[in-house]
C-alpha cells in the first residue's frame, strides 16, 4: 500500500483487521462493524480469509459468514475438495447458499465473480450466466428432493406393512392365548363333572 506495490493477500487482510482490532480500544467507535471474505491470488496461491469485527483473522479454503453460516459451512466441510474446478466450485458455492436460505435462492438474489488463477483477473458473471447457475441449481435440487420423496414414501410402505405384520401376530397370539383358556376351562369343566 505504501510503496504502490501489489500487497498480498494476507497482507490486505491483516491491515484491516490491525484496523479493526485498533478502534475496538476505544468505545463507540467500530469503522467496520462487520464480517468480511477478503479473497485473491498470490502467484499461483489462493487465499481466503475471514475476519470478525472485533479484528480477528482466520484463514479458510472455503468460508461464509451471515445468517445461515452453519448450513453452508456443512456443505463445504462435507463436499470441498483442494483440487476443485472452477465450474464446481460456484456449483458448491451455490449448494452452501440453497442450503443456508432454506431453498429460497434465485437468480436475482446471486451475484458471482471469480479470480482466475492463471491471469489473476477478477471477473463478475453476466446475469444470463448467474441464472444458468442458478437454473441448474434448482434442477439438481428438485430431482434430489423427488428422489428423497419417493425414499420417504417407500419407507412409510414398509413401515405400514412391518406394522400390519406385528399386528396380524399379536392378534394369532391373542387367539392362541384364548384358545388355551377355552380349552383350560373346558378341561376344568370335565374335571369337576367327574
Amino acid at each position: 500500500i505504501t510503496y504502490n506495490e501489489p500487497i498480498l493477500v494476507g497482507g490486505l487482510a491483516q491491515k484491516i483487521c490491525d484496523m479493526k482490532q485498533m478502534y475496538t480500544q476505544n468505545g463507540g467507535v467500530r469503522p467496520f462493524g462487520s464480517a468480511l471474505i477478503i479473497g485473491g491470488v498470490n502467484g499461483e496461491e489462493v487465499k481466503l480469509f475471514e475476519t470478525d469485527p472485533s479484528g480477528a483473522l482466520i484463514e479458510y479454503k472455503a468460508t461464509a459468514i451471515g445468517s445461515g453460516v452453519q448450513a453452508a459451512m456443512d456443505v463445504f466441510e462435507e463436499r470441498y475438495e483442494d483440487d476443485i474446478s472452477l465450474e464446481d466450485a460456484i456449483s458448491l458455492g451455490l449448494d452452501a447458499l440453497y442450503e443456508a436460505t432454506e431453498g429460497r435462492t434465485t437468480a436475482q438474489s446471486v451475484e458471482i465473480a471469480v479470480i482466475e488463477v492463471d491471469t489473476q483477473s477478477y471477473r463478475k458473471l453476466a446475469d444470463d450466466e448467474v441464472s444458468e447457475y442458478v437454473e441448474a441449481l434448482l434442477e439438481r435440487n428438485a430431482e434430489e428432493e423427488e428422489e428423497e420423496s419417493e425414499e420417504e414414501a417407500e419407507e412409510v410402505v414398509e413401515e405400514e406393512a412391518d406394522e400390519t405384520a406385528e399386528a396380524e401376530a399379536s392378534e394369532e397370539t391373542s387367539e392362541d392365548v384364548v384358545d388355551e383358556n377355552v380349552t383350560e376351562e373346558s378341561d376344568g369343566e370335565k374335571d369337576s363333572e367327574e
